[in-house]
């Protein structure tokens, strides 16, 4: 094995270059892992265009990227779990495993989590990694290393189905046709709802939205949307709404256009950090809101969804670069959100 590794680095807003750095080893309970595709998150994107997400400062220079995937290549002292040869994908938040969350399974709020990417936390935009064998799953041998980085969103939407109880016979709408709006409505369908409108305000991304499944879409920027979804329901009104954008204004619409006694689950981040809401009309319909951050044990659903031929994630992939090409990367699918669903890195 190499001694250097090549590492793509931020080195300021809107910038990144290519260095060399030493090749890690893996410490006991680690596996050394050849990185083979990463996938470029909103949240990458958010730190290379402004540098933070809200609290999460970058400190340049600094490694991007958790959406990750590979073959073992080195094992630590004490790996059993893992083999030289493997191909996994990798959670990317290593928790203390001491904590009330995390001795209770709500491993995803462990106050000491360690996540890839997550400042002051290095990504993994390089060659190679090492990273708990624990959170190394296997990939079958029908799932490529490429659907294997998209194992972490995946994760999230299957976290939100069933956070928000999805079954049979609902109606839901998303809103956000954007990674997590898709892989939400594949969710969704996985988990037995069928009729379900996904809403944007770019065409593309609501023609992709129908291709994956949904029942219908509605574009925001030229139609009530309020009015369509009560007229698509008959002003019965949806029994679940999930919000991937963060917009203050579509979630107040949520509310409007929600059933009483129905779900609102918020997974999309305020640009503003504050919301004003209807608040009369939550109370009046008995609103039940729900929040996810990240997700916990989704990895092997996720895994089993797409060996089991039940979900698809490959059309979501509409750019590949190399790792070398990382500035063009980044700066395509910060600026061109119409037409980029998701790019992945190959490495």
């Amino acid at each position: 094995m190499e001694a250097t590794m090549k590492v793509a680095v931020m080195t300021d807003i809107g910038k990144m270059k290519i260095e060399k750095r030493p090749t890690p080893k893996p410490a006991p309970g680690e596996a050394l892992i050849k990185v083979e595709y990463v996938g470029i998150c909103g949240s990458d994107m958010h730190y290379f265009e402004s540098g933070r997400i809200a609290d999460f400062i970058v400190e340049c220079p600094f490694v991007l990227g958790h959406e990750a995937s590979g073959t073992v290549v080195e094992l630590g002292q004490g790996v059993t779990n893992l083999k030289v040869g493997d191909r996994v994908a990798l959670e990317p938040g290593t928790t203390c495993g001491e904590c009330e969350f995390c001795r209770t399974g709500k491993y995803n709020l462990c106050p000491d989590v360690v996540f890839f990417a997550t400042p002051p936390v290095p990504g993994v935009f390089q060659e190679y990694v090492t990273h708990d064998a624990k959170l190394c799953f296997k990939l079958p041998d029908n799932v490529s290393t490429m659907e294997g980085a998209l194992v972490e969103p995946l994760a999230i939407g299957f976290y939100a189905a069933q956070t928000i109880n999805a079954h049979a016979g609902q109606t839901a709408v998303v809103i956000g046709a954007g990674c997590i709006g898709y892989m939400t409505l594949l969710a969704l369908r996985a988990s037995g709802v069928r009729k379900i409108i996904v809403i944007d305000i770019l065409d593309k991304r609501l023609k992709m939205a129908k291709e994956l499944g949904a029942w219908e879409t509605i574009n925001g920027a030229s139609i009530d949307i309020v009015k369509e979804v009560m007229r698509l329901t008959e002003d019965k009104g949806c029994d679940l709404v999930i919000d991937t954008s963060g917009n203050e204004k579509c979630v107040g619409q949520a509310v409007e256009m929600i059933k009483c006694g129905g779900n609102i689950l918020l997974v999309g981040y305020s640009h503003n950090d504050r919301m004003d809401l209807p608040i009369s009309l939550v109370i009046n319909k008995e609103i039940t809101f729900k929040t996810i951050f990240r997700y916990r044990h989704m990895y092997p659903i996720a895994i089993d969804a797409l060996a089991g031929g039940i979900i698809d994630v490959k059309p979501m992939v509409t750019n590949i670069y190399e790792l070398d090409d990382i500035q063009e990367a980044m700066c395509k699918s910060a600026s061109n959100k119409e037409d980029i669903v998701k790019s992945v890195v190959k490495m």
